[in-house]
């Protein structure tokens, strides 16, 4: 059984702590481990399992990477999605790269974002679908409703409570209509987590969505092995239908038959949810970080960087970041959607990064600006390098803090130690190197009539960044 996990989401329910650039599954809201990580490691215990394949966004791939490293997984998949085209070609792509490893498995498809907090009754649905999908069907896992939820579509049984015949597939219903479903006890909430042979999805999408399947096969046999990672063709693959695996496959096929799973899963896809998953005090507060409150209930409040405080209000919601607050009624909170999306049509970056933005070489983190003007702390792993590049309207100036520095600029190579620093000219073709075994940390200062970060020609990077 190879898990299959799907980690393309944007996450832009949970902003500002969930941007684009780093969404919620990468993020850790419940401990230690971010979701995505967790969703590896609640199949800790399960036989027969084999290393993940991961279909992720091309932006996250070294966020991927790192964080199965810190998992210590074998020998993982990791393909890159040049474009997002929904679950089904994505799933396509999955089951034809278990294919070509000689392999017939079992796909346990997974979201990287969800909540499952009872494992032993996870691990007995997987156990049973398994049987399922080892007969030949198509198998998903339908969520025992707890409440007649309106942001879940539905699946409707042919039979209660037990391993049943799907019906229909039911979109998100009104309140009445939800009601309906919940009290008849034939429905279950859609958790987009399946089961299946590769062979039996490869068979039914060759059956319902063949221009689909061909679009994946010439992608995935053009593709390019790139470090870690599988490099599907941009060009072919963007030719590809966007259609979720639901639509594809599931409401046409026969094959599809429904697991009953109680076990609180959720999706977390709103700030409501995640006040409901995370644990509460005897205010039922959700409070993180530097946070006082008084005669405030109901609430979820996190503070990252300065004392918040909070006072005679109920059932809100207060994030604080680096760069943006955000206050809204818990019940009005999904809407911040309208916000982010002002966002993007302002060109703002608080839609898209945070402050501390994460690179394949480190981090750096944007501590000011002003007009024509911007001071950046940089930290570079060691034995990392940025890019070869230039900029055409800023210039740019390096004081290190911590370790050393190698600094190509022009045609000279120079090595700088801590408190020493150099000028970087606009238009001078540059590259700055960890030659060291500790983090390298400098200041930089940019000067210039324009300071966006597309002002960045590259002619070399390991990375393979435009």
């Amino acid at each position: 059984m190879i898990p299959v996990i799907m980690s393309g989401g944007s996450g832009t329910r949970l902003w500002p702590l969930s941007r684009k650039h780093k969404p919620k599954q990468f993020l850790a809201l419940f401990g230690n481990n971010t979701m995505f990580q967790e969703t590896l490691n609640r199949l800790s215990g399960l036989e027969d399992l084999e290393s993940p394949i991961v279909v992720c966004n091309n932006d996250h791939r070294f966020m991927v990477a790192e964080q199965l490293q810190e998992l210590a997984l074998d020998n993982p998949t990791i393909i890159l999605e040049p474009i997002g085209r929904d679950t089904a070609p994505a799933l396509a792509i999955a089951a034809l790269q278990a294919e070509s490893q000689g392999l017939d498995p079992i796909l346990l498809v997974l979201a990287a974002d969800h909540v499952i907090p009872d494992l032993n009754a996870f691990h007995a649905a997987i156990v049973l679908a398994k049987q399922q999908a080892e007969s030949g069907l198509l198998v998903t896992f339908g969520i025992v409703p707890t409440s007649p939820n309106t942001g879940y579509g539905y699946i409707q049984a042919d039979e209660k409570n037990t391993i049943s015949k799907v019906k229909a597939f039911v979109e998100k219903p009104n309140l009445d209509t939800a009601e309906s479903y919940v009290a008849s006890g034939d429905y279950y909430w859609n958790s987009g987590m399946f089961m299946f042979k590769a062979s039996t999805l490869i068979a039914e999408l060759e059956r319902f969505q063949p221009d689909i399947m061909a679009t994946c096969r010439e992608s995935l046999n053009n593709a390019e092995q790139d470090l870690d990672f599988i490099r599907l063709d941009e060009q072919i693959f963007k030719s590809c239908k966007a259609i979720s695996i639901d639509y594809a496959v599931m409401e046409q096929t026969d094959k599809a038959v429904v697991v009953p799973l109680d076990a609180g899963w959720n999706d977390v896809g709103s700030w409501s949810s995640l006040w409901e998953c995370a644990e509460q005090d005897s205010d039922n507060n959700v409070l993180k970080g530097d946070v006082m409150t008084d005669a405030v209930q109901h609430s979820y409040i996190h503070s990252e960087h300065r004392l918040v405080t909070v006072l005679g209000l109920d059932n809100i919601v207060v994030v604080e970041t680096a760069d943006a607050v955000m206050v809204a009624h818990k019940d009005s909170a999904q809407n911040v959607k309208n916000i982010v999306n002002r966002l993007n049509q302002a060109k703002r970056t608080e839609a898209e990064n945070h402050r501390l933005c994460y690179r394949p070489w480190g981090y750096y983190d944007s501590i000011d600006n002003g007009e024509r003007f911007q001071v950046k702390r940089i930290t570079v792993n060691p034995g990392a390098s940025l890019s070869l590049q230039m900029h055409h309207h800023r210039a740019e100036h390096w004081v290190v803090v911590k370790g050393a520095a190698e600094v190509i600029c022009g045609d000279k190579t120079i090595l700088l130690s801590e408190n020493e620093s150099t000028y970087i000219p606009v238009g001078q073709k540059h590259r700055l190197h960890n030659p060291g075994r500790v983090p390298l940390q400098i200041i930089e200062v940019q000067s210039g009539s324009y300071l966006g970060e597309d002002d960045i020609v590259r002619f070399d990077d390991v990375y393979r960044r435009n």
